[in-house]
């Protein structure tokens, strides 16, 4: 069976709100830019890229700062669905995340409920960044083949 939809990510860090849903857990060292960073998320994935939009699930994981060249995270999250036809199924992306590229892919490597043994891809373009405060809202389009 495949699968395809689309849902956004939305990022809110610590300096724009209470309840923040990325926190860094590793700063870098004083001598690089961003290199050796790493941060914890738990963000909202909703329908729509407003913060109103209607609440499916979260991204949980981590993202660590993986390149000294450019602004490259390596990305660990599950996409965890609460609501809707995806409810208590979990989708699992690994992949290298260009955040400057207009779009970047990422490898889906499994998966569990409806998307057990899952493979596939999510493509995600960002909507909105905001360079002040680092929060931003990200669209993924995700396709993935399961049982």
């Amino acid at each position: 069976m495949a699968s395809q939809f689309t849902i956004f990510f939305l990022i809110l860090l610590l300096s724009t709100v209470l309840n923040p849903t990325s926190v860094p857990v590793v700063r870098p060292p004083q001598n690089t830019s961003t290199f050796g960073f790493v941060s914890m998320i738990d963000n909202p994935l909703t329908l729509g890229p407003k913060v109103s939009s209607k609440l499916v699930g979260r991204a949980q994981g981590f993202y660590a700062s993986a390149s000294q060249q450019e602004v490259s995270l390596l990305m660990v999250m599950n996409f965890a669905f609460i609501a809707g036809k995806y409810n208590s199924s979990t989708i699992t992306v690994l992949g290298r995340n260009s955040v400057f590229n207009s779009m970047r892919e990422m490898p889906v490597i499994g998966g569990s409920g409806l998307f057990r043994f899952s493979r596939g891809y999510a493509q995600a373009r960002t909507h909105t960044f905001d360079p002040k405060t680092g929060d931003a809202i990200v669209e993924y389009n995700v396709y993935v083949l399961h049982y």
